[in-house]
């Protein structure tokens, strides 16, 4: 199982991996650890990352970047238009109200979605990420704003679906951040809450969080935002003093031409990076227009007084965070920045005299929200036992539902189903009656920004029946998943039948449990807000109740049982029943048209990969023909005749004009065939030339297989004695018949020139080792045979000779704890023999 994490940032990606280890951020395949999110569209394929990084300068319109931008919003959106006036491609208004990405493809004009653009980012971040861990990539987490919309939520989801990804989570950018921070601390407090605030200042966008640590633990104690403060702002400020700079010293506008526009932007980039470590950076551009070279020169002073309407903004997400947390600046321990456009000097300023205290760089600014996604894939994955570490991440805006009542030209009634800063994930249950199909509405309310739509989606639940004619009792349980998107899961109509006679306690307490199970569903991550009719069902006109206006009342309650009373209580079966709901998101992917997109992607893909297949085998004749030609007057010189050496230079030189000529672009076919044209001719000599410098190790490897048989064969040495002589006349014969052989050949072949095909080849040699060796090898090697056991001869008493004995000898022979055996061993003084025979 994969566990990986993709920072979808708004200029460049970074792909984090688990392993055994840790984290790891991979490499693409320039060896570069961040991925450019830019999708380049040419004449016969695409180029996606560091390719289409590659083309963009060269085909700005069809080069699409920044599309983090264009998801789920409306064309019409303020902010998506200022961006529009950047952006070199051409962006257009679709029949939904959304914006379109016209490019020209495939040599014609073609149209995609936001959505279909970022799956290509996505599929391009896969393919890293497999290409490093040699394996499939399925399950990962992707990192979010904090800011995103249910819609822009949804899409970032059809996105991974279109490139063969299942988000396990979509996790705050902030979330991310803060985990990676603070897994790793072990010197969190028990008991005391270390609170961090995190100032992530990315490419076009601002996020503040402040977090609350314990030991083993975090909370999201409040999040803010700007969605349009970023680095690029900073770049934009520059591109705009020299355009006007230019203009006037250089009569050129940069404006008219979308490939000036495009590298003025990249030098001022360059030019930030440059002034954010030193006072003064000059700006030097060759043949910016009209063939003209341009110089400029500006002060880090004159940069931040240039970019004074952008810092003004960088304190209202700093204030909003503190005031929501509920803090003041002297609670806040630590302040940590992060993201590619935290060096700016002038920010860092900000910060600093806003929580009076210097703002810390413990993570890398660029990497730390991919490694907290890994994390988190691995916290949520089977495969990694990751140290226990709670993650309480808060809502950033408050969901509401909406609805109207049965009775006709009523108001719309609403209720706060999750609270801002509410829990992720989370679950809920609202009880309604009514007595027909009736719709609810899920609203975002006092999200104090504009940009964010209000209405998510409208949910129809029925049809269903009411028995008795009187209204039902439906329970509705709405959900805010792990992702951050609310959808109502189920409704169930809930029935009571008659009344069932309880004859004990126990059935008493059965029934309980049933009623019990009749709540409203629970989940352990979230908590459950039943809407129930009071008990004075007091009527509203039109015969409403005060439930179905909204009213929310203590959790239901099963019926109370006195288990002391004499009198026996009685209980009601309630039936549950499925409602069917049907759900609408507006603007959301409808599923054909994300299963076209899936297909349509599945298409690109193959024609991507058909042309890479394409230029590598064309490739591969243009080395083949540079290569043979040098060789043929290097190396291959000796081993070729001057007609076939000319011959075939002159065929490498048509065929390396065809390539730019007429095979400029041709099918993977011609190409594969006119290289084994080639190396039907290039391979002989080639063949001549290896056997010639590989013959010479072979030949001697033969007589040194040959020599050390026959000296095995013809040794006197103990360890061959067992072998029969036959045998080794058999090796000695063999080893002279191979010598033979070997010398009869190789007179052949010296006799012979090198551009002449040889007669003692390599494989020939080989093989006739092999055989060598394969015939004396058993025989020379056999065993010797195992000695005969010998059987011991019968052990009996010695028979005593001569009668002289000295006194020692006789007391060590009567001593029973001595055997006669230590006689054996015992010398005697006397010169008399002991023993006779056995």
């Amino acid at each position: 199982m994969s566990v990986v994490g993709f920072d979808l940032g708004n200029e460049s990606c970074i792909v984090a991996v688990a392993r055994q280890r840790g984290i790891d951020v991979v490499l693409n395949e320039e060896s570069k650890r961040e991925t450019p999110a830019i999708v380049c569209f040419g004449d016969k394929q695409r180029f996606i990352g560091t390719a289409g990084s590659a083309s963009s300068t060269m085909n700005p319109k069809n080069s699409i970047s920044q599309i983090k931008r264009l998801l789920g919003r409306k064309f019409s959106d303020p902010e998506l238009q200022n961006d529009l006036a950047v952006f070199p491609f051409r962006v257009t208004e679709g029949p939904d109200g959304f914006p379109l990405v016209r490019v020209r493809f495939l040599g014609e004009e073609r149209t995609f979605t936001p959505t279909q653009l970022l799956a290509m980012v996505l599929s391009n971040l896969k393919g890293i990420a497999e290409g490093n861990l040699n394996a499939a990539v399925v399950d990962c987490c992707i990192g979010i704003p904090v800011y995103f919309s249910d819609l822009q939520r949804r899409a970032v989801l059809d996105a991974a679906t279109i490139a063969g990804l299942r988000p396990l989570r979509l996790f705050h950018e902030t979330t991310a951040t803060a985990l990676a921070y603070g897994i790793y601390k072990t010197d969190l407090p028990e008991h005391d809450q270390l609170n961090v605030a995190f100032v992530d200042v990315g490419h076009a966008s601002m996020q503040v969080s402040i977090v609350g640590y314990k030991k083993g633990q975090l909370k999201m104690l409040s999040h803010a935002y700007d969605r349009s403060l970023g680095g690029r702002d900073f770049d934009e400020a520059l591109f705009k003093h020299f355009a006007a700079k230019f203009k006037e010293e250089y009569k050129i506008d940069v404006y008219q031409n979308a490939r000036a526009c495009l590298r003025l932007r990249v030098a001022c980039e360059k030019l930030k990076k440059v002034l954010s470590a030193n006072p003064e950076a000059p700006l030097n551009i060759e043949c910016l227009m009209d063939e003209k070279d341009v110089r400029g020169f500006i002060k880090r002073e004159e940069f931040e007084q240039i970019s004074a309407p952008v810092l003004e903004r960088v304190k209202g997400p700093l204030e909003k965070a503190l005031a929501e947390a509920g803090l003041t600046t002297e609670n806040v321990h630590f302040v940590e920045v992060v993201g590619s456009g935290s060096r700016v000097p002038a920010i860092i300023k900000i910060i600093t005299g806003f929580f009076g205290k210097e703002p810390r760089r413990t993570m890398n600014a660029s990497e730390c929200v991919a490694r907290g996604c890994a994390l988190q894939c691995a916290i949520l994955s089977p495969t990694f036992k990751v140290r226990e570490f709670q993650v309480n991440d808060g809502f950033p805006f408050s969901i509401v539902l909406s609805w109207k009542s049965d009775s006709q030209n009523s108001a719309p009634q609403h209720t706060v189903v999750f609270p801002k800063g509410n829990a992720i994930p989370s679950v809920k249950a609202l009880t309604f009656y009514r007595s027909s199909t009736f719709e609810v509405d899920v609203l975002y309310v006092d999200t104090g920004d504009s940009q964010i739509q209000q209405k998510i989606s409208t949910y129809t639940i029925g049809p269903f029946q009411p028995s008795k004619g009187e209204k039902a009792k439906l329970k509705v349980k709405i959900r805010l998943n792990i992702h951050g998107i609310v959808t109502v899961d189920s409704a169930m109509m809930l029935e009571e039948d008659v009344e069932v006679p309880v004859s004990s306690v126990n059935e008493a307490l059965k029934d309980a449990t049933r009623m019990d199970t009749d709540d409203a569903p629970s989940d352990p991550s979230g908590t459950d807000v039943n809407m129930q009719e009071p008990k004075s069902a007091d009527t509203t006109e039109g015969g409403a109740t005060a439930a179905e206006n909204g009213a929310q009342d203590p959790e239901e309650k099963s019926v109370p049982m006195e288990t002391d009373a004499k009198v026996e209580p009685s209980k009601k079966k309630v039936k549950k029943i499925s409602v069917p709901v049907n759900e609408l998101v507006y603007g959301a992917l409808p599923a054909a048209e994300l299963e076209k997109a899936v297909e349509k992607e599945y298409e690109m893909a193959l024609q991507d990969r058909v042309m890479e297949e394409t230029k590598e085998k064309k490739n591969a004749v243009e080395a083949y023909v540079y290569d043979m030609r040098n060789k043929l007057y290097d190396k291959y010189n000796d081993f070729v005749t001057p007609e076939e050496k000319e011959a075939l230079i002159a065929r490498l030189q048509e065929v390396e004009d065809w390539l730019y000529e007429d095979g400029e672009d041709e099918t993977k076919g011609v190409y594969i065939a006119k290289l084994e044209e080639l190396k039907k001719i290039g391979d002989p000599i080639e063949a001549r030339y290896k056997e010639w410098t590989e013959r010479g190790s072979a030949v001697d490897q033969l007589v040194y297989c040959i020599n050390s048989f026959r000296e095995a064969a013809l040794s006197n040495d103990q360890k061959f004695e067992h072998i029969d002589i036959s045998e080794k006349q058999k090796v000695i014969n063999e080893c002279s018949e191979a010598e033979n052989w070997l010398r009869e050949r190789k007179q052949q072949q010296d006799a012979l020139p090198k551009f002449a095909n040889p007669v003692l080849l390599v494989s020939d040699l080989k093989k006739k080792a092999e055989t060598l060796d394969r015939f004396c090898k058993p025989i020379m090697t056999k065993p010797k045979p195992a000695p005969k056991p010998q059987t011991p001869p019968p052990q009996t008493p010695p028979r005593l000779l001569g009668s002289k004995w000295t006194r020692t000898s006789l007391r060590i022979l009567l001593r029973p704890q001595h055997s006669w055996v230590h006689l054996l061993r015992f010398r005697l003084n006397s010169p008399v023999a002991m023993f006779g025979r056995w």
